[in-house]
């Protein structure tokens, strides 16, 4: 086994900006939270997330990266219903709006997981509003 090798076996040699893969020593109550806001965006849209966000932001740099990108990953859901119900007036929406709630679905269980991991994660796709 290398020297670049860590116990998991991940290998540290990554590219510095790639943070999506990422393990971080956390608690368990941290990867509690940001899993919570991962799921709560699937019921609750952007809601949820803000909550969490307001609330726990201060307390761990783990839980406001995660509730920061499950609200900014909301907001881009929200924008993108927004433009595939108005599309739906010409018939194109139609087929829209299942490929973007399937995305969003794929996306929010692999958040939530990764989250429940300790790994940091960001959505592809998403317009980040919320820095």
């Amino acid at each position: 086994m290398s020297q670049n090798t860590v116990k998991s076996g991940f290998s540290q040699e990554s590219n510095a900006n790639d943070r999506s893969n990422s393990i971080i020593d956390v608690s368990k109550e941290e990867k509690n939270f940001s899993l919570l806001a991962h799921i709560l965006g699937l019921f609750t849209g952007i809601v949820g997330p803000l909550i969490l966000w307001i609330i726990k932001k201060d307390t761990s740099s783990f839980i406001e990266k995660h509730t920061r990108e499950a609200l900014n990953f909301q907001i881009t859901l929200l924008f993108a219903y927004v433009v595939s119900w108005i599309l739906s007036f010409a018939l194109i929406g139609f087929f829209i709006l299942p490929i973007v709630f399937i995305l969003s679905l794929i996306f929010s269980v692999s958040a939530a997981v990764k989250a429940s991991n300790g790994i940091e994660y960001s959505y592809p796709l998403t317009i980040r509003l919320v820095k």
